[in-house]
Protein backbone atom coordinates (compact mmCIF):
# COMPACT_ATOMS: atom_id res chain seq x y z
CA UNK A 1 0.00 0.00 0.00
CA UNK A 2 2.70 2.38 -0.31
CA UNK A 3 3.09 5.12 -2.29
CA UNK A 4 7.04 4.91 -4.05
CA UNK A 5 9.79 8.02 -3.26
CA UNK A 6 10.05 10.05 -0.43
CA UNK A 7 7.08 10.68 2.24
CA UNK A 8 7.42 13.45 4.71
CA UNK A 9 5.21 13.36 7.32
CA UNK A 10 5.18 16.54 10.00
CA UNK A 11 4.38 16.22 13.78
CA UNK A 12 2.82 19.19 14.33
CA UNK A 13 2.62 19.65 18.11
CA UNK A 14 1.32 22.11 21.10
CA UNK A 15 5.43 22.52 22.33
CA UNK A 16 7.71 20.83 19.37
CA UNK A 17 7.62 20.00 15.83
CA UNK A 18 9.03 16.80 14.08
CA UNK A 19 9.45 15.78 10.79
CA UNK A 20 10.39 12.30 9.79
CA UNK A 21 10.97 11.10 6.08
CA UNK A 22 10.09 7.45 5.11
CA UNK A 23 11.27 5.76 2.18
CA UNK A 24 9.53 3.57 -0.22
CA UNK A 25 10.02 0.49 2.36
CA UNK A 26 8.76 2.49 4.98
CA UNK A 27 11.95 2.96 6.45
CA UNK A 28 12.38 6.18 9.07
CA UNK A 29 15.72 7.72 7.08
CA UNK A 30 15.47 10.88 8.94
CA UNK A 31 13.82 13.07 11.93
CA UNK A 32 14.10 16.46 12.89
CA UNK A 33 12.67 18.18 15.58
CA UNK A 34 12.48 21.39 16.87
CA UNK A 35 10.55 23.54 19.62
CA UNK A 36 7.02 24.73 18.26
CA UNK A 37 6.82 28.67 18.20
CA UNK A 38 3.86 28.45 20.51
CA UNK A 39 1.38 31.51 19.69
CA UNK A 40 3.51 32.62 16.53
CA UNK A 41 1.01 31.26 13.34
CA UNK A 42 3.62 33.14 10.97
CA UNK A 43 6.79 31.35 12.58
CA UNK A 44 5.05 27.76 13.08
CA UNK A 45 4.11 27.74 9.16
CA UNK A 46 7.89 29.07 8.29
CA UNK A 47 9.25 26.35 11.08
CA UNK A 48 7.28 23.42 9.28
CA UNK A 49 8.95 25.14 5.61
CA UNK A 50 12.08 25.12 7.47
CA UNK A 51 12.10 21.30 8.30
CA UNK A 52 10.88 20.42 5.23
CA UNK A 53 13.57 21.58 3.15
CA UNK A 54 16.02 20.91 5.26
CA UNK A 55 14.95 16.71 4.71
CA UNK A 56 14.82 17.48 1.13
CA UNK A 57 18.30 19.16 0.99
CA UNK A 58 19.70 15.77 3.50
CA UNK A 59 17.90 13.50 1.02
CA UNK A 60 18.49 15.03 -2.32
CA UNK A 61 14.83 14.06 -2.90
CA UNK A 62 11.63 16.06 -3.24
CA UNK A 63 8.94 14.20 -0.98
CA UNK A 64 5.30 14.46 -0.60
CA UNK A 65 4.12 16.02 2.40
CA UNK A 66 1.18 15.18 4.94
CA UNK A 67 1.20 16.77 7.94
CA UNK A 68 -0.90 15.69 11.67
CA UNK A 69 -2.10 18.39 13.71
CA UNK A 70 -3.95 19.02 16.68
CA UNK A 71 -7.67 19.76 15.76
CA UNK A 72 -8.48 19.47 12.26
CA UNK A 73 -9.35 21.88 8.74
CA UNK A 74 -12.85 22.01 8.23
CA UNK A 75 -14.07 20.74 5.59
CA UNK A 76 -16.99 23.30 4.79
CA UNK A 77 -14.44 26.59 5.51
CA UNK A 78 -10.86 25.11 5.09
CA UNK A 79 -10.03 26.58 8.86
CA UNK A 80 -8.69 25.23 11.34
CA UNK A 81 -10.96 24.13 14.56
CA UNK A 82 -10.78 22.43 17.72
CA UNK A 83 -7.31 23.03 18.23
CA UNK A 84 -5.38 23.10 22.03
CA UNK A 85 -3.12 24.98 19.94
CA UNK A 86 -5.01 27.89 19.98
CA UNK A 87 -3.10 30.40 17.40
CA UNK A 88 -3.92 27.56 14.84
CA UNK A 89 -7.43 28.10 15.12
CA UNK A 90 -9.93 30.00 12.91
CA UNK A 91 -6.61 29.77 10.07
CA UNK A 92 -6.43 28.89 6.85
CA UNK A 93 -3.64 27.08 7.41
CA UNK A 94 -3.87 24.06 4.73
CA UNK A 95 -4.28 27.02 2.45
CA UNK A 96 -1.06 28.77 3.69
CA UNK A 97 0.92 26.22 4.43
CA UNK A 98 0.74 24.57 0.57
CA UNK A 99 1.32 28.13 -0.81
CA UNK A 100 4.16 28.59 1.04
CA UNK A 101 5.60 24.79 -0.34
CA UNK A 102 4.22 25.39 -3.77
CA UNK A 103 2.56 21.69 -3.60
CA UNK A 104 0.13 19.95 -2.23
CA UNK A 105 -0.15 18.97 1.40
CA UNK A 106 -2.50 16.30 2.86
CA UNK A 107 -3.68 16.68 6.49
CA UNK A 108 -5.27 14.82 9.16
CA UNK A 109 -5.78 14.89 12.92
CA UNK A 110 -2.70 13.76 15.03
CA UNK A 111 -4.65 10.66 16.41
CA UNK A 112 -5.70 10.09 13.41
CA UNK A 113 -2.13 9.94 12.05
CA UNK A 114 -0.92 7.76 15.15
CA UNK A 115 -4.01 5.24 14.29
CA UNK A 116 -3.42 4.95 10.88
CA UNK A 117 0.24 4.24 11.54
CA UNK A 118 -0.33 1.80 14.31
CA UNK A 119 -2.89 -0.23 11.90
CA UNK A 120 -0.50 -0.26 8.77
CA UNK A 121 2.44 -1.26 10.81
CA UNK A 122 2.28 -0.92 13.92
CA UNK A 123 0.52 -2.97 17.05
CA UNK A 124 -3.07 -3.34 14.75
CA UNK A 125 -0.97 -4.47 11.60
CA UNK A 126 -2.93 -7.79 9.82
CA UNK A 127 -6.19 -6.45 11.99
CA UNK A 128 -9.18 -5.21 9.63
CA UNK A 129 -10.52 -2.42 12.21
CA UNK A 130 -8.31 -0.98 14.70
CA UNK A 131 -9.30 1.66 16.95
CA UNK A 132 -5.82 3.84 18.59
CA UNK A 133 -6.42 6.35 21.38
CA UNK A 134 -4.22 8.90 22.72
CA UNK A 135 -4.05 8.74 26.61
CA UNK A 136 -1.85 12.06 26.98
CA UNK A 137 -2.63 15.58 27.55
CA UNK A 138 -5.95 15.08 25.70
CA UNK A 139 -7.86 12.61 24.71
CA UNK A 140 -7.63 11.77 20.82
CA UNK A 141 -8.91 8.91 18.76
CA UNK A 142 -8.87 7.45 15.08
CA UNK A 143 -10.85 4.61 13.61
CA UNK A 144 -8.64 2.57 10.38
CA UNK A 145 -10.73 0.14 8.51
CA UNK A 146 -8.94 -1.82 5.83
CA UNK A 147 -5.81 0.40 5.95
CA UNK A 148 -7.77 3.37 5.30
CA UNK A 149 -8.83 6.28 7.77
CA UNK A 150 -12.35 7.14 8.86
CA UNK A 151 -13.25 10.58 8.83
CA UNK A 152 -16.64 10.95 8.71
CA UNK A 153 -18.88 13.02 6.90
CA UNK A 154 -17.96 16.45 8.89
CA UNK A 155 -14.35 15.06 9.69
CA UNK A 156 -15.20 14.23 12.92
CA UNK A 157 -14.42 10.95 13.42
CA UNK A 158 -12.81 9.19 16.28
CA UNK A 159 -13.00 12.93 18.56
CA UNK A 160 -13.89 10.15 21.29
CA UNK A 161 -12.29 12.52 23.84
CA UNK A 162 -15.48 14.33 23.38
CA UNK A 163 -17.81 12.55 24.33
CA UNK A 164 -19.81 11.92 27.48
CA UNK A 165 -17.90 9.28 30.32
CA UNK A 166 -20.65 6.28 29.92
CA UNK A 167 -22.62 4.88 32.57
CA UNK A 168 -21.77 7.53 34.70
CA UNK A 169 -21.84 7.37 38.73
CA UNK A 170 -23.20 9.64 40.87
CA UNK A 171 -20.06 11.47 41.92
CA UNK A 172 -19.24 11.96 38.45
CA UNK A 173 -22.06 13.56 36.83
CA UNK A 174 -21.96 16.26 35.50
CA UNK A 175 -18.41 16.01 35.70
CA UNK A 176 -15.20 18.23 35.61
CA UNK A 177 -15.61 21.19 32.78
CA UNK A 178 -13.79 20.27 29.72
CA UNK A 179 -12.37 23.06 27.54
CA UNK A 180 -14.43 22.10 24.76
CA UNK A 181 -17.50 24.23 26.84
CA UNK A 182 -19.20 20.97 28.06
CA UNK A 183 -19.47 19.34 31.54
CA UNK A 184 -18.05 15.51 31.89
CA UNK A 185 -16.28 14.80 28.52
CA UNK A 186 -14.11 11.62 28.85
CA UNK A 187 -11.11 13.99 28.27
CA UNK A 188 -11.84 15.30 31.66
CA UNK A 189 -10.99 11.64 32.97
CA UNK A 190 -8.53 10.16 31.27
CA UNK A 191 -6.07 12.44 29.89
CA UNK A 192 -2.94 12.75 32.00
CA UNK A 193 -4.41 15.85 33.53
CA UNK A 194 -7.61 14.35 34.00
CA UNK A 195 -5.85 11.27 35.96
CA UNK A 196 -4.07 13.60 38.40
CA UNK A 197 -6.86 16.04 39.11
CA UNK A 198 -9.20 12.58 40.17
CA UNK A 199 -6.55 11.92 42.58
CA UNK A 200 -6.05 15.43 43.90
CA UNK A 201 -10.01 15.42 44.51
CA UNK A 202 -9.54 12.28 46.29
CA UNK A 203 -6.47 12.36 48.20
CA UNK A 204 -6.08 16.14 48.91
CA UNK A 205 -3.04 15.71 47.70
CA UNK A 206 -1.61 17.27 43.96
CA UNK A 207 1.14 14.65 42.22
CA UNK A 208 2.13 14.65 38.32
CA UNK A 209 0.68 11.10 36.90
CA UNK A 210 4.03 9.44 36.99
CA UNK A 211 4.34 10.12 40.42
CA UNK A 212 1.09 8.56 41.25
CA UNK A 213 1.58 5.74 39.54
CA UNK A 214 4.91 5.26 41.37
CA UNK A 215 3.05 5.50 44.59
CA UNK A 216 0.25 3.18 43.51
CA UNK A 217 3.11 0.52 42.67
CA UNK A 218 4.06 0.99 46.07
CA UNK A 219 0.92 0.04 47.31
CA UNK A 220 -0.50 3.79 48.64
CA UNK A 221 -4.09 2.86 48.61
CA UNK A 222 -5.16 6.64 47.56
CA UNK A 223 -3.32 6.20 44.60
CA UNK A 224 -4.19 2.45 44.06
CA UNK A 225 -7.78 3.59 43.78
CA UNK A 226 -7.12 6.22 41.11
CA UNK A 227 -6.15 3.89 39.01
CA UNK A 228 -8.54 1.65 39.27
CA UNK A 229 -11.36 4.40 39.20
CA UNK A 230 -9.02 4.99 35.96
CA UNK A 231 -9.19 1.45 34.61
CA UNK A 232 -12.77 1.12 35.14
CA UNK A 233 -13.73 4.71 33.37
CA UNK A 234 -11.39 3.58 30.56
CA UNK A 235 -13.24 0.41 30.41
CA UNK A 236 -16.70 2.30 30.30
CA UNK A 237 -15.42 4.36 27.37
CA UNK A 238 -13.95 1.73 25.31
CA UNK A 239 -17.04 -0.53 25.74
CA UNK A 240 -19.12 2.20 23.92
CA UNK A 241 -16.90 1.88 21.18
CA UNK A 242 -16.54 -1.87 21.15
CA UNK A 243 -20.85 -1.69 20.68
CA UNK A 244 -20.46 0.93 17.64
CA UNK A 245 -17.50 -0.67 15.91
CA UNK A 246 -16.49 -3.86 17.35
CA UNK A 247 -12.68 -3.30 16.83
CA UNK A 248 -10.25 -6.15 16.29
CA UNK A 249 -7.75 -4.49 18.56
CA UNK A 250 -7.31 -1.15 20.85
CA UNK A 251 -4.08 0.22 20.91
CA UNK A 252 -3.36 3.03 23.22
CA UNK A 253 -0.84 5.81 23.01
CA UNK A 254 0.66 9.39 24.91
CA UNK A 255 1.61 9.36 27.93
CA UNK A 256 -0.80 7.02 29.57
CA UNK A 257 0.02 3.91 27.59
CA UNK A 258 3.13 3.61 29.82
CA UNK A 259 1.34 2.58 32.27
CA UNK A 260 1.45 -1.36 32.25
CA UNK A 261 -1.13 -2.03 34.86
CA UNK A 262 -3.42 -0.78 32.50
CA UNK A 263 -3.59 -3.71 30.41
CA UNK A 264 -4.33 -6.19 32.74
CA UNK A 265 -6.78 -4.09 34.82
CA UNK A 266 -8.78 -2.81 31.81
CA UNK A 267 -10.20 -5.85 29.67
CA UNK A 268 -11.65 -7.56 32.68
CA UNK A 269 -13.88 -4.60 33.35
CA UNK A 270 -15.39 -3.94 29.82
CA UNK A 271 -17.33 -7.45 29.74
CA UNK A 272 -20.27 -6.37 31.54
CA UNK A 273 -20.67 -3.20 29.42
CA UNK A 274 -20.81 -4.64 26.20
CA UNK A 275 -23.93 -6.20 24.42
CA UNK A 276 -21.75 -9.48 23.91
CA UNK A 277 -22.37 -13.09 25.52
CA UNK A 278 -18.44 -12.97 25.79
CA UNK A 279 -15.65 -10.24 25.63
CA UNK A 280 -12.81 -10.98 24.00
CA UNK A 281 -10.88 -7.49 23.77
CA UNK A 282 -7.44 -7.35 22.68
CA UNK A 283 -5.88 -3.86 23.85
CA UNK A 284 -2.38 -3.31 23.09
CA UNK A 285 0.34 -0.44 23.66
CA UNK A 286 1.93 0.98 20.69
CA UNK A 287 4.35 -0.23 18.62
CA UNK A 288 6.10 3.10 16.90
CA UNK A 289 5.26 5.14 20.32
CA UNK A 290 5.70 8.55 20.09
CA UNK A 291 7.12 8.15 16.29
CA UNK A 292 3.64 7.00 15.27
CA UNK A 293 2.09 10.44 15.23
CA UNK A 294 4.71 11.55 12.51
CA UNK A 295 4.99 8.05 10.66
CA UNK A 296 1.39 8.21 10.05
CA UNK A 297 1.50 11.56 8.71
CA UNK A 298 3.68 10.92 6.10
CA UNK A 299 1.54 7.50 5.29
CA UNK A 300 -1.35 9.90 4.44
CA UNK A 301 0.21 9.73 0.64
CA UNK A 302 -0.22 5.86 1.02
CA UNK A 303 -2.81 4.43 -1.89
Amino acid sequence: MSRAGLRIGIDLGGTKIAAYALDDADRTITVLRQPTPRFDYDATLKAIAEMVAAIEAQTGSRGSIGVGMPGSLSPKTGRVRNANSIWLNDKPFGADLQKLLGREIRFANDANCFALSEARDGAGQGCRCVFAVILGTGCGAGLVIDGKLLEGRHGIAGEWGHTPLPWAEPPEYPGPDCWCGRKGCVETWLSGPGFAADYARTSGRALRTQEIIQAARQGELAALKTLERYCDRLARALAMVIDIVDPDVIVLGGGLSDVAEIYDLTPPRISRHIFSDYADVIIRPPRHGADSGGRGAARLWDD
